[in-house]
């Protein structure tokens, strides 16, 4: 059963140097405080796993977390390169890094593989391309058609990490909007930490919501604005200039550091956080 704790508490019994770990939102809902408390305890040697690595796991890779990165794209949404994994494959700073890369439509295969208790998961798909030559992936028959199909190895994540909305008091955990792969991330994982906006009494269903039940989540954490800069439906929107200043800070290696140092190294949660980001804000306004 899920237990209430704090975020750095929860990453420091569930998360430990060489996992596989997934964090996991799409467009919203992207549990970045969780990335930057990795980070404040220095975890090492890291396969992340991710669909779209963006912010969250560019600055992870910029602090020198990861080992390899499974994902099917990867980039600043809406203004363009993440500068930081991009340094890592090309230059190998601050530490070579990995690649597997497969299409979205494989890594949600994989996934819900994964979360199935299957070996691996098949998709029309890894064709018309060369991208099946460079991935983990392989070409199967159907033995009931005879079809030549694509399989993926299931997503077995150590450690799946999500942000939502709410839970309960009892660990029972609920999100709602646009809903990407966090509960098969969840059900695929050896262990999982969900960060949330906030704790309720009792959970109040909602229309397209997705539970994720106190028995397959290891910890809850109540961490407001936990997704920022991504935004949290029915909370907070996104904060487009933060992606938009993120290109200048990302670009180069002196000023990442320094911001990460700043912001996130010498804070002790997201409250912290919130706080310098806006003292930031404040002093160059």
């Amino acid at each position: 059963m899920a237990e209430l704790v704090s975020l750095a508490e929860a990453v420091s019994n569930l998360v430990r140097d060489g996992d596989t770990v997934a964090l996991e939102g799409f467009t919203h809902l992207i549990p970045q405080a969780a990335g930057h408390e990795l980070i404040r305890q220095g975890r090492r040697d890291l396969t992340l796993v991710r669909m779209t690595p963006d912010l969250v796991y560019d600055q992870m890779i910029g602090m020198g977390g990861a080992r390899k990165l499974v994902f099917s794209w990867g980039g600043n949404p809406g203004v363009g390169s993440l500068h930081r994994l991009r340094d890592a494959v090309e230059n190998g700073w601050p530490a070579p890094l990995d690649l597997e890369e497969h299409s979205h439509a494989g890594m949600a295969a994989a996934y819900a593989a994964g979360a199935s208790n299957l070996p691996f998961g098949v998709l029309r798909g890894y064709q018309g391309g060369d991208l099946a030559t460079r991935t983990n992936v392989a070409s199967i028959t159907c033995p009931f058609t005879g079809e030549e199909l694509a399989a993926v190895p299931a997503h077995r994540p150590d450690v799946g990490i999500v942000h939502a909305q709410q839970a309960d008091r009892k660990g029972n955990v609920q999100l709602w909007g646009i809903t990407g792969v966090q509960k098969e991330a969840v059900l695929a994982s050896g262990r999982s930490v969900v960060t949330v906006e906030e704790i309720v009494d009792e959970l109040e269903p909602r229309p397209g919501a997705v539970i994720l039940p106190s028995w397959v989540v290891d910890a809850v954490a109540v961490v407001p604005f936990g997704a920022h800069p991504s935004y949290a439906h029915g909370y907070y929107d996104r904060d487009n200039e933060f992606y938009v200043a993120w290109d200048e800070i990302s670009r180069d290696r002196d000023s990442f550091t320094a911001w990460m140092e700043r912001h996130v190294l010498a804070t002790a949660d997201v409250g912290e956080y919130r706080a310098s980001v806006a003292a930031a804000a404040t002093a160059v306004a």
